[in-house]
């Protein structure tokens, strides 16, 4: 192992202000701060939040269902234990599909056709002859 390049691992006192909660834990943070605890002193460490004061680690979190996720997701797909569902959401799906296909049609129907101008026929003056000598 290289002399001069690995950080000092050390027992380092880490303080949750929240909770007032103390750990001794080793580490290798450098820290400016020393304290004296339980008769030694230790490099210290200020912390905000810890597992002692964590809502997760402590079991008050709530989870909060934005927008009622939740609800829609069983109004959707309900529970899929049953096997009549599957029979219920095939009948529902067929009407809608026919909609579509009826609002497919009469959107046909509205589109307009090129108009297309058919020129004058003149008749010749020989062909009149034609058929006045038989």
């Amino acid at each position: 192992m290289k002399k001069d390049i690995h950080p000092e691992y050390r027992e380092v006192l880490f303080h949750d202000t929240s909770v007032d909660e103390y750990y001794l834990v080793r580490s290798t943070l450098s820290t400016d701060q020393t304290k004296e605890y339980e008769g030694k002193t230790y490099p210290y460490c200020v912390l905000d939040i810890s597992s002692a004061s964590h809502p997760f680690y402590t079991g008050k979190q709530k989870l909060v269902d934005t927008g009622g996720r939740v609800d829609k997701f069983r109004k959707r797909f309900g529970n899929k234990t049953k096997a009549a569902p599957v029979a219920e959401a095939a009948a529902e799906e067929a009407p809608l599909e026919e909609a579509l296909v009826e609002e497919a049609i009469t959107e046909e129907v509205v589109t307009e056709e090129p108009v297309v101008q058919e020129a004058p026929s003149e008749e010749t003056p020989a062909e009149e002859d034609t058929s006045e000598d038989k």
